[in-house]
């Protein structure tokens, strides 16, 4: 296992050093736009409780992360009007995780269209804002 790294990009959007476009948050968790999303509305949530990945995490992590997973879940297929969702966690570089910070990726979808490549081209801030908005109010 990779021991934890406290200057990942996700433990600096948790102290508040790098911004993020917030959809949801809790005493436990943090849900925010993916920057380079595989689909609009792409949301991620985290542990605000430090881990590399699912396979090193205290198990109390769970329980929190993933009742968030789902609030989150739901408010991205309504407030996207998307026909289904996809979850994903990756373990690991050769997995393709690329921030080594406990990560569930949010993705919505729709019949016929295809996902971006994952950790591909970055969206504009304007764009991950109105997707945000539109998740808040379906939660």
């Amino acid at each position: 296992m990779t021991a934890y790294d406290s200057n990942n990009i996700f433990a600096k959007i948790l102290r508040g050093e790098i911004p993020c476009t917030k959809v949801y948050e809790d005493e436990h968790t943090l849900a925010f736009m993916d920057i380079m999303p595989q689909a609009d509305g792409h949301t991620l949530v985290i542990p605000k409780k430090p881990s590399t990945m699912l396979l090193d995490a205290d198990a109390s992590v769970f329980a929190p992360l993933f009742a968030s997973v789902q609030k989150v879940a739901r408010a991205v297929k309504a407030g996207m009007n998307a026909d289904g969702i996809t979850i994903t966690q990756f373990n690991g570089p050769a997995a393709g995780q690329t921030v080594f910070h406990l990560h569930v990726h949010i993705i919505p979808r729709w019949e016929g269209v295809a996902l971006r490549k994952h950790a591909g081209q970055m969206e504009q801030a304007d764009v991950l804002k109105a997707h945000a908005e539109k998740i808040k109010e379906a939660l």
